[in-house]
């Protein structure tokens, strides 16, 4: 047997011991490929493109002799396994954090102080992931079984459920929100694809002349001439006649945050959105009839008809593609309450501008971008009106404050290259895809919006249906985020990421709502949370009245109605015990004995969940009745509760994972706080 290199034939067999493949010698009854042979393959860049070498070599070379079928199978072996390799780590790569969303990519990729040691190849976590392999296969089971025709209840929601795509299903497209998204699709697919490519044909057309390296402005005043325009059309495409009412509102608020004194602008800002969040909801959007009737005289034509009503009727029928504009609009409220802060803090930072640190303008950090992303000449109402009506993110967001888009606008981010958001678009084609997968098969929606008999279901069975209706709401509400946010990427704006985390990895209330509906938790932080006195440095009761507050604005923002109100309080209630625990337990007096102690973490994590997804429930599920209806059902014979501690096993090993993905992270130099 002659050897070479690192791949040892024989004729009796063959032996192989594979390295890199371009470090990779064959010998075989005298005849070699060599490194000299392979010199292409080792100098490619791309490993496709050594794969590909290699495979030209081969095809050249199959006529001569030495080159025999068990060399052309080794190597055709070596290849399918490194392009097999590289393809998971590729797939890996695609779910990473980093990938949706680069703010959390760490410089160093250093693993962060305090960082423990991996565990995910202990014989403790090896039996976690026997139980990943073998329980979400029944949790998916117990639900498409009682989704079948053959189920008793079938009847009572059959109604509810459309033709669907997938042969032999109907689709649960059950639920309003998420269906007024499902059937545009197609529509703001073309939106999304026309928007950018107009920008750019604007940006070539009605560019000025060639602006000074560095100088932005040309660049910002581009852009804000396109949004508004872009902005104008699309807003009376969606609310007609009603974009005059928007308008209006956002007169106003711009004058309050201008006209006013600095110790007035503040408390004005909060009353008067506040007052219009309750005004578009008991007003029903200021019928144009009803405006018509109060202020105009009243008088009657020859047909019998009234004057005023029968303009704001014909001005009302013009209402556009969403008549009832009120219903999106409190995330604009948001954008206003922030243009109105931004403003009034850029008046106390003069001293501390971009200029006066010596930073670089075209790469500040995220932070300074929101704190000082605007100079205070840029807070004009052509600014404040292209900011507040920014198509990609005006109906849903997210949220990005007026300083960080004034920033971007004037100096694009890197962050909104090709290579960045192409695998953030594949990620929502997945997303879009898992979501119609389940709309298809689990019909847990309908199920509960029919006012069920539970007792027709399995302990089991009723956990799954609330376990799965939750799935389906952060579903609903990733999609249209993602997608308004991939279509602001590709316009050149980077907003942050609403959901970073699944569902179904949060373990604590309080990081929960860091990492579910991202922006908006930062918002809430830097414009409530933090002028409240946040928590650091206060008593824990006067932390409890500030959680307390900024979840009450919290359900009042959503909509105005008991039962989010209740969520809100739940939230709250539910976030005190994980305060006290942490309070009794602290980690320094356990850092000897660290399994212990996420042991124990576990178990109160377990406690976490359950009442996360009460809560959850409550606010936007089932409600209060239908959470006590699943309840009974589950804990009301032996069985249920004999389930419900296996229900807790299950949760335990679910939590230790996550525990040990978040590991994971902090040795990328990784922490996301949620």
């Amino acid at each position: 047997m002659q050897q070479m290199g690192r791949v040892k034939l024989g004729k009796g067999g063959v032996a192989v011991e594979v390295d890199e493949l371009s470090q990779t010698d064959v010998a075989h009854e005298g005849c070699t490929i060599g490194k000299r042979d392979l010199k292409r393959a080792s100098a490619a860049k791309s490993r496709w493109k050594r794969v590909r070498t290699v495979y030209n070599y081969l095809w050249d070379h199959t006529a001569n002799p030495c080159t025999s079928t068990s060399t052309v199978s080794l190597l055709c072996l070596i290849i399918a396994f490194r392009a097999t390799h590289h393809a998971i780590m590729n797939l890996l790569q695609l779910f990473r954090v980093e990938t949706l969303d680069s703010r959390f990519a760490s410089k160093s990729s250093q693993p962060l102080p305090g960082t423990q040691a991996s565990k995910w190849k202990t014989g403790e976590y090896y039996a976690y992931a026997l139980a990943f392999a073998t329980i979400p296969f029944f949790m998916f089971k117990s639900v498409y079984d009682v989704s079948q025709p053959s189920h008793p209840s079938f009847k009572q929601y059959a109604h509810l459920l459309e033709d669907g795509w997938v042969p032999g299903r109907k689709v649960d497209n059950s639920d309003a929100q998420y269906r007024s998204f499902r059937d545009n699709i197609p529509y703001m697919g073309m939106l999304l694809v026309a928007h950018p490519l107009l920008r750019r044909v604007y940006d070539k057309f009605f560019s000025s002349a060639p602006e000074k390296a560095g100088n932005g402005d040309a660049q910002l005043n581009r852009r804000i001439t396109y949004d508004l325009l872009f902005a104008a059309i699309f807003s009376i495409a969606l609310h007609g006649t009603s974009a005059l009412k928007v308008l209006l509102i956002l007169w106003v608020n711009y004058q309050i945050a201008t006209r006013l004194s600095k110790s007035y602008v503040g408390p004005a800002t909060w009353a008067f959105n506040i007052a219009i969040l309750f005004a578009n909801e008991l007003c029903h959007g200021y019928q144009f009839a009803d405006v018509f009737s109060t202020i105009l005289p009243t008088q009657t034509t020859l047909a019998g008809q009234q004057t005023g009503e029968g303009w704001g009727e014909w001005l009302d029928s013009h209402g556009g593609l969403i008549p009832r504009w009120e219903i999106l609009f409190n995330i604009t409220v948001l954008r206003l309450i922030a243009f109105n802060f931004d403003y009034l803090w850029s008046l106390d930072r003069r001293a501390s501008s971009p200029i006066e640190k010596n930073l670089d303008l075209a790469n500040l950090s995220e932070r300074d971008r929101a704190n000082m992303g605007a100079h205070v000449s840029d807070f004009t109402f052509r600014n404040y009106l292209a900011y507040v009506l920014y198509s990609p993110l005006y109906l849903a967001g997210p949220i990005v404050n007026f300083n960080d888009y004034i920033s971007q606008c004037r100096y694009p981010l890197a962050t909104t290259s090709r290579q960045r958001v192409i695998p953030y678009a594949i990620r929502f084609g997945i997303c879009l895809l898992t979501m119609e997968l389940v709309l298809h098969y689990l019909y847990a929606v309908a199920i509960s919006k029919s006012s069920p008999d539970w007792s027709l279901y399995t302990p089991f069975q009723l956990s799954m249906l609330g376990y799965f209706n939750l799935h389906v709401i952060w579903l609903k509400l990733l999609l249209p985020w993602r997608f308004f946010r991939l279509w602001a990427l590709l316009d050149g704006i980077d907003a942050p990421e609403n959901m970073v985390r699944c569902m179904s990895d949060n373990y604590s209330a309080l990081a929960f709502w860091r990492g579910w509906h991202r922006s908006f938790n930062r918002w809430i932080v830097r414009y409530i949370y933090v002028p409240l006195g946040g928590s650091k440095g206060n008593p824990k009761w006067r932390a409890a009245i500030n959680y307390g507050a900024v979840f009450t604005f919290v359900a009042l923002w959503h909509d105005i109605n008991l039962r989010l109100l209740i969520w809100g309080w739940l939230v709250v209630l539910f976030v005190l015990p994980e305060v006290l625990a942490r309070m009794a337990f602290p980690a320094n007096r356990w850092k000897d004995r660290p399994d212990q102690y996420r042991w124990l973490c576990g178990i109160g994590a377990v406690g976490n969940v359950l009442m996360m997804m009460a809560a959850n429930l409550v606010g936007f599920a089932v409600g209060l009745d239908g959470l006590k209806g699943l309840v009974d059902g589950i804990v009301g014979s032996l069985g249920g509760r004999v389930f419900l501690v296996a229900a807790c096993g299950t949760l335990f090993v679910g939590v230790q994972v996550m525990f040990e993905w978040r590991e994971s992270e902090k040795r990328r130099g990784i922490d996301m706080k949620c």
